[in-house]
Order: C-alpha cells, then structure tokens, then sequence
C-alpha cells in the first residue's frame, strides 16, 4: 500500500515539539501532565490509522515488545543508580576531573549514560564548586558520560538496547570498541587541556580555597552495585539466543523485563530514604520519559512502514551516508526513534539492492550499516541538548547548582560544532 506522507505528520509534530517547547514554552513544557496530553493527542490518529489499515500487529509489536521493554530498562537503571550516593570534594585538578569523565565513559557502557549522568553529575559539580570556571567541564560531561562513553553494550544508550531487542548479539556491540576508544579518548584529551588553560587562570584564593576544603570520596548504597549486575547479566543472558525456550513459549517472553523489574524493586527496598534523598531522587526525569516516548513509538510507526517501503527512493544507500543522515537527525530529535527509523530504511534497502551481498549481517541488515547506525545515532545525540534525554537534566542540574551553561545555540557554536563534530568527522574517516 501507498502511505500517505500526512500519517507522518504526528511525529514529526511530536519531534517538533520536544525541540521547540522547552525554548519558547516552558511554562507549559514543564509540567509531565502536559507531555502525557500531547503524546496522546498527537498519537490518536495515528492508532485509528493503523486500526483502520490493517496494522494491528505492528502496533501490537511497537508498544509491547518495544516500548515496555524500553521503559523497563531505564526506568531500573534510574531507580537502581539513584540509589547510590557519591558523598566527597576532592581537589579540582584537571588530572581529577579527567579521571571522573574517563570513570563517566566507562560507566556510562553499563549503567546507560542517564544512569552514568545522574551518578556523577552532582559529585563532579561539588568537587568543582569552588572554581570560577566550570561550564566546559559540563558541556565536556555531557559529550562524554550523556552520550559518546554509552556505545559499548546495549545498557549504554536506547538507541542501541532498540537494535539489540532486533537481534543484535549482546556481544556484538564490542565491535564498537574502536570508535568507542578513539571518540573518548580524543575529548578526554581535548578536555584536559582546556581544564588545564581554565586551571591556570583561576585566582590564587581559589586554589587555596580548594586545597582546604578536602573531604574524601565516599559511596553510599553500595548494594545498588549487586543489583546493576543482575540487570547487565538478565540483558546478557536471557534472550532466545542463549535461552531457545524463550521464542516458542510466549508466557516466556517476558521474563528478562521480570527479572529487571526485580533489580528495582529490591533497591527500593534494600535503599535507606536518607540516600535518595542526598540524591534528590523523585520520579519526575522517568515519567518524563514515559510519557514523550509513548507518543514518539506510537507515531513513529508510518514512518518506519514508509521507510520500508521507500528505502530505494530515499538514497541513503552507504555506510557514511546512514552515519551522518542518523546522526544530523539525531542531533535536533531524540536519537532512539532515529535509530529505529535507519534500521528499518537499511532493512528495505537490501530488498531492493544487491550492493551489501555476501558482507556479514547483524540483526537483518549489513553490519556496517548497523555500525554507522549505532556510532552516528549515539555520538549526534550530545550535538544539541535535546539529542539524548541525560542532556537537559544534566544542563538543569547544573544550573541549578550555579553554573551558567550556555543556551541551545550557543551550545552548539561554541562547543558542539567546534569540539564534537571535527571529532565525529575523524571516527567517519578512520572507521568507514
């Protein structure tokens, strides 16, 4: 069938307004309810459209074995990792403070970069209270723990726990160590310097100032850490892959979101009030979430169908081209539907093309196109603040602790721009 380019229109406008809302009506924007009501008007005719046209099923397969799962998985992680407290203020020297951002990239693979950002944003703002010139370290935090550090498990980054619910191996995404190291690697290095030059222009009484209020690193709600690993093994292990039994009994399709769920119901029972309150903890970030991702899965699916069946027309066609095309539109929309939405034009492609014939596959589509899928959608995602969800919570937790960060556009020419994108062009030439 020919689908119509008006049924696209709902998520476009959902997309339009996670990106305009914020900037030029945030008194409406700030209120979840008003999410949840926009989602929802914007999402009716879409389900009408796809009742009346004979897509029940991919409706049925969008919200249940997509969505919920989705949610499941950040929903634990940011209950899990709210309940660990990072108490302390350490020196602020450029080698500390790269040393978090490293600790940030790495974490950010395993407890997802929200989970990595709301773990770490608070202790790297408190060590740094002292020093008059802090904003670069969050822009930095923000390229490197809310984004680019999540590339190597499908815990990371949604973007790619949506190709991994596709099939992608668990394993699979260590592939991605290359450009995992080399993205990292080049703004941890960029960082360093540029905290050196801020380093040395800080007065002498902020030095003296820091060196004397040292209060050593200490962690509370330790027994999160047990419950992250259950999480990392049940998104591991319990797949039709490793467990065959799971793809033909139905009642078993289920049990790894069970086993997550679990995780989370054992830290909120396990974790002291006292340290998610240290934590600021309440459920605000997670509804937010829920709700703008209701209305983004439910309308984004005429578009993955036209996609599908227009994927020869639309000449994206090479790895570069699936890089940058996921990643320009993973810069200004949330790069999870993106994602979703490039897999689906690789997976018409090879319909129509014999170009990728013999190359290794990874989850029905050509594993380089997988790669530049992956790599583009989570390294675009810190491009703006409305990328990757971790970007504005970072950005308001900063603010609200005296930080004066940079609005949407000046976040982009003055760091985005000249910081992140020469580094994304490098991974481009190296790796593709």
């Amino acid at each position: 069938m020919n689908i119509s380019i008006m049924i696209l229109l709902p998520f476009l406008l959902m997309l339009a307004c996670i990106a305009i809302f914020p900037i030029f009506f945030d008194y409406i924007w700030e209120k979840n309810k008003n999410k949840l009501w926009i989602s929802l008007l914007l999402s009716s005719p879409v389900i009408v459209w796809l009742l009346v046209n004979n897509h029940t099923h991919e409706l049925y397969q969008t919200m249940v074995f997509d969505y919920v799962p989705f949610i499941i998985l950040l929903g634990s992680l940011f209950v899990i990792t709210g309940g660990i407290y990072i108490e302390g203020d350490i020196e602020a020297k450029p080698s500390i403070n790269v040393l978090f951002l490293a600790i940030g990239a790495i974490l950010a693979s395993f407890i997802g970069t929200t989970g990595a950002a709301m773990l770490l944003i608070r202790p790297i703002l408190n060590t740094n209270k002292e020093r008059e010139f802090k904003t670069h370290t969050v822009l930095f935090f923000i390229g490197i723990v809310a984004n680019c550090g999540g590339l190597l498990t499908p815990l990371g980054d949604p973007p790619l726990f949506m190709m991994y619910l596709r099939g992608a191996p668990f394993e699979w995404f260590f592939k991605l160590f290359p450009e995992w190291f080399v993205a990292n690697g080049l703004l941890l290095i960029v960082y360093y310097f540029v905290d050196t030059y801020f380093f040395k222009k800080e007065k002498p009484s902020v030095h003296f100032k820091d060196k004397m209020e040292i209060v050593p690193i200490k962690i509370h709600g330790k027994i999160n850490f047990i419950f992250i690993a259950g999480v990392i093994l049940a998104v591991a292990l319990i797949n039709d892959k490793m467990m065959p039994f799971i793809k033909n009994d139905e009642s078993f399709k289920f049990i790894r979101e069970i086993v997550i769920v679990a995780m989370a119901l054992l830290s909120l029972k396990f974790t002291t009030k006292l340290v998610r309150e240290s934590n600021n903890f309440n459920w605000e970030p997670i509804e937010e979430v829920a709700y703008l991702f209701l209305g983004i899965f439910v309308t984004m699916i005429p578009c993955i169908l036209f996609l599908e069946e227009n994927a020869a027309q639309l000449g994206v066609n090479t790895p570069i081209l699936f890089y940058y095309s996921s990643g320009a539109l993973s810069s200004f929309l949330d790069n999870t539907p993106t994602a979703v939405t490039f897999y689906s034009l690789a997976e018409g492609l090879i319909k129509t093309t014999t170009t990728y014939a013999g190359q290794p596959m990874v989850s029905g589509i050509p594993e380089i196109l997988m790669k530049s899928i992956c790599t583009g959608a989570v390294f675009f995602g810190s491009m703006t603040y409305i990328g990757n969800g971790p970007n504005f919570m970072v950005k308001t937790i900063a603010e609200s602790n005296g930080v004066k960060m940079p609005h949407f556009f000046e976040y982009m020419y003055k760091f985005s721009l000249i910081v992140l994108l020469p580094i994304f062009i490098f991974v481009h030439w190296l790796f593709l």
